[in-house]
């Protein structure tokens, strides 16, 4: 494991502002324990069984994707609708997937320099219930997530030495993905992501603590009112802890080389314990296995992607570079 602190060129850009309770939810939902095996979905999880629609479209950017002239794959999974963005280029796929909260437009000034610097496709998608997607009732799961993720990839044809870039919320989804299928992925990068090692059952007490008023004042608001990020908030808030506890047994595959990014700032720039927390996690995390490399963005947010899209690319491309995936 290596660690370096990345400093930025120019001025300090403004973040996007997120509502902290959606965004503790959004980011906390993944914690573990070190040295597990790799990561195993619940007995409910279902084989992804996946359509495209009609004949894809132009993304032209004026709906939620990257608006970089990539085409709009509107994908059927288990009943609901899935919208992916691809960019086209060589294999293998980069696949982007924003946090909580967020959908595929979160990238869109990543996704230009990503494709110009590597030639590589470029995939973003919008989860269920954001974006253009579909939204499907009753409390998230994960499974269901990891579903419509594989669905989307295995109807676009990426299902070999596939880069995932997850931010966020997205890591949880990361670590099952990889964890059920490692040999599709020829590496990943971490954004922030929520890791198996931050929720300890202190960390999810607190969490659940923070986030419930704001729950509560949603569930009395009338359901037109809420926002998608207040619904995904509702989901995720249904089962959070017993959802917590049980990634808290998931592990990332030890074959699948990870690229760690960690903010200075951290989600919780007025916390110093949940602070330290979140950097102990990373670090544990990032420890565990040699082919995993930790960063540090200085002067970052959470949201690393805004404030410092340089670090994300180049670590995408380091990545590329030690996976032999580059130029493809």
């Amino acid at each position: 494991m290596t660690a370096k602190i990345l400093r930025p060129a120019g001025g300090r850009r403004t973040v996007i502002a997120v509502g902290m309770a959606a965004a503790l939810t959004g980011i906390l939902t993944g914690c573990g324990q070190p040295g597990t095996s790799a990561a195993s979905l619940p007995a409910t999880s279902t084989p992804a069984k996946a359509t495209t629609s009609a004949a894809p479209t132009t993304d032209t950017g004026t709906g939620t994707g990257t608006g970089t002239g990539s085409t709009l794959h509107m994908i059927t999974n288990q009943g609901h609708r899935l919208a992916f963005h691809v960019t086209p280029g060589h294999q293998p796929a980069i696949v982007l997937d924003a946090g909580g909260g967020l959908d595929s437009s979160y990238w869109k000034k990543i996704v230009p320099e990503l494709a110009e610097k590597t030639g590589s496709e470029i995939i973003t998608y919008d989860r269920a219930g954001m974006g253009d997607s579909d939204p499907v009732p009753g409390p998230w799961k994960v499974q269901d997530a990891v579903s419509d993720l594989e669905a989307g990839l295995t109807a676009l044809g990426a299902t070999r030495q596939v880069i995932l870039v997850s931010h966020s919320e997205a890591g949880e989804i990361a670590t099952y993905a990889t964890g059920r299928h490692p040999d599709r992925f020829a590496g990943a990068v971490l954004v922030d992501a929520a890791l198996p090692q931050f929720s300890t059952d202190t960390e999810i007490a607190r969490v659940a603590a923070a986030t419930e008023a704001q729950v509560q004042q949603l569930k009395a608001k009338d359901d037109a009112s809420l926002t998608k990020a207040d619904r995904q908030l509702l989901a995720v808030a249904a089962n959070y802890v017993p959802d917590q506890r049980a990634y808290h047994q998931a592990g990332w595959p030890t074959g699948v080389p990870v690229n760690v990014i960690v903010s200075e700032q951290t989600p919780f720039p007025t916390s110093a314990p949940d602070a330290e927390a979140w950097r102990d996690a990373q670090n544990e995390f990032a420890g565990e296995a040699r082919n995993r490399h930790l960063v540090t963005a200085a002067h970052s947010s959470h949201d690393i992607p805004v404030d410092r899209p340089d670090i994300v690319v180049a670590q995408i491309e380091a990545m590329l570079d030690a996976t032999g995936s580059a130029g493809r």
